[in-house]
């Protein structure tokens, strides 16, 4: 009687306490995610008032993906994660038709001779953000079906076909980046589900030949490299970009320039709003205000990384495992790419960078991985 008193107990606190969970986490998030709008602002603002005569207009474009986000992050994280189950293939299946779309006359939008949004009027969308969630989503729900079996090279096959397919429309777009940040998570997920370590090095080392085979095939990949080498034998042209960089990375010293006082956003720096965002913070915030930054992106992958430990649901597990590995590889490669540490590549730094197709994915994302905290607390409270 009384255990039965104590378990109807446990129950309604447990319903008392649905959408808590990891408020740490989510408030990190809306933290990083707010704070990009100020340095969105900042980084664009000259930029858009030549370009566009409204010195608000990515700034405002921003906050309304900041809006939109913030509701998709609280909306997703009510659904209970198991429900994701379903929707694996389904994602896979949608993330690989829009990469396809990109290509379609007419829907494909080209810029600075990449394909890489499909375009209706003025409103666009970049498919290969949405890859990246939904090969998660995939993933998950394939290795969760049966764990003993994914220890296997050949268990990992539909995999390992999926991210090759996600990992080739992009490359045709062509995007190298983003290609090596879905390999990156694809190679993760194998980690997290298990695969034995000779089946994950029978992967592995076929990919890091494949790379150097991949930078060859391509001309203007030779000229990244070649700049990324010796940025100063083309200043004016393939080492632009990167020299512009470490200029604002040096303007910043220790204690930065000031907030909104950047010298290299006077379209100095190509893409000081998005790709090149983290140069002009740098350059405001300088050494100490970088730092506080990554502090909070790593407080954010080890709060991500902590939901998925504390999980006890396999699936869940690799869910919210995978949305954090994703954030954080691309986070680690942004920062790489601006302090000349890898050859110059377009990838935007998530939550910060312009771009409402990232930021709103990244929060959906996010809010998968905090309605999975939420759940597992009710799980255990009912226990």
């Amino acid at each position: 009687m009384r255990t039965a008193q104590r378990r109807g107990r446990a129950v309604k606190r447990a319903r008392a306490d649905t959408g808590k969970g990891d408020l740490l986490f989510l408030a990190a998030v809306l933290l990083l995610a707010g704070y990009g709008v100020v340095c969105v602002y900042s980084a664009s603002c000259y930029n858009a008032e030549v370009q566009y005569g409204d010195e608000m207009f990515f700034f405002r474009k921003q906050l309304i993906g900041f809006a939109v986000g913030a509701a998709a992050m609280v909306g997703v994280s009510f659904l209970h994660y198991e429900k994701l189950r379903k929707w694996g293939v389904p994602a896979l299946l949608f993330s690989l038709v829009l990469l396809a779309l990109v290509f379609v006359p007419g829907l494909g939008r080209s810029n600075y001779g990449a394909t890489r949004w499909i375009g209706i009027g003025s409103f666009t969308v970049q498919p290969s953000e949405i890859a990246k969630l939904g090969f998660v989503l995939f993933a998950a729900g394939y290795f969760a079906k049966d764990p003993a079996r994914m220890r296997t090279l050949r268990g990992c096959l539909p995999v390992l076909g999926a991210g090759l397919a996600v990992c080739v429309l992009i490359m045709l777009e062509p995007n190298m980046s983003v290609t090596m940040c879905v390999g990156a998570i694809m190679i993760g997920m194998l980690f997290l589900a298990g695969i034995s370590k000779k089946a994950l090095a029978a992967i592995c080392i076929p990919v890091l030949f494949a790379v150097p085979a991949l930078i060859l095939m391509e001309p203007y990949r030779l000229q990244r490299l070649s700049a990324f080498m010796d940025p100063w034998a083309s200043p004016k042209e393939e080492g632009y970009q990167l020299i512009q960089s470490l200029y604002a990375l040096a303007n910043g010293n220790l204690f930065g320039v000031g907030l909104f006082s950047s010298r290299q956003k006077y379209r100095f720096l190509p893409f000081a709003e998005s790709d090149f965002i983290l140069s002009v913070i740098a350059e405001e915030t300088g050494f100490f205000g970088v730092l506080a930054l990554f502090v909070l992106i790593g407080f954010i992958v080890w709060r991500g990384m902590r939901i998925a430990a504390r999980c006890g649901n396999f699936y869940g597990f690799l869910l919210a495992g995978g949305i954090t590995l994703a954030f954080a590889v691309q986070c680690a490669l942004n920062a790489l790419v601006v302090s000349g540490c890898i050859p110059p590549t377009g990838l935007p730094l998530p939550l910060v960078s312009a771009g409402n197709t990232s930021l709103i994915v990244t929060m959906a994302g996010m809010g998968i991985v905090y309605g999975v905290s939420r759940h597992t607390q009710q799980k255990k409270l009912i226990q």
